[in-house]
């Protein structure tokens, strides 16, 4: 991401869920309704995924809230949108997810110059223990860091 984007939606979630190894940046196909959605932030993604069918990348369970305004020509809200990426990224990605068992996972959606982006990432489920032990190691650090904060205060 760059200064001139906009930040829709985070997934803080997804960092603490799985090990990210890569990200990409997407292009989504919406409808004008769908972006009208975007715009205001009306969106939902808690356990969004995206798969690979026949060299294309579908994002699943992302809600799109209704527009209130465009009543006959609303669109659905669990629709599976199309992502945009290049041939070969997607060929990269489903020898990844086929082979070594990683997920595509969307960590962020905002806007780039205009057009609605996603930030997808290439992601393994962390374990119970491997979990605790990043909880553990960030409990460290803030620690250390009151210390030090206290050492140069006194």
């Amino acid at each position: 991401m760059t200064e001139d984007s906009k930040i829709i939606a985070l997934n803080r979630k997804a960092r603490y869920d799985y090990t990210i190894d890569e990200c990409y940046e997407c292009g989504i196909a919406l409808l004008g309704t769908e972006v009208k959605s975007f715009r205001e932030g009306k969106i939902s993604f808690p356990d969004a995924w995206a798969e690979i069918i026949d060299g294309e990348v579908w994002l699943r369970s992302l809600t799109v809230a209704e527009n209130p305004f465009s009543s006959l020509f609303n669109h659905e809200p669990d629709r599976k949108k199309k992502l945009l990426l290049h041939r070969s990224e997607i060929k990269r990605i489903s020898r990844n997810v086929d082979e070594k068992g990683y997920t595509l996972i969307p960590l962020s959606f905002y806007f780039k110059k205009g057009r609605v982006k996603v930030e997808l990432a290439l992601c393994k489920g962390k374990k119970a223990f491997d979990k605790r032990a990043d909880i553990r190691e960030r409990d460290v650090k803030r620690d250390l860091a009151r210390e030090l904060h206290q050492s140069v205060i006194s």
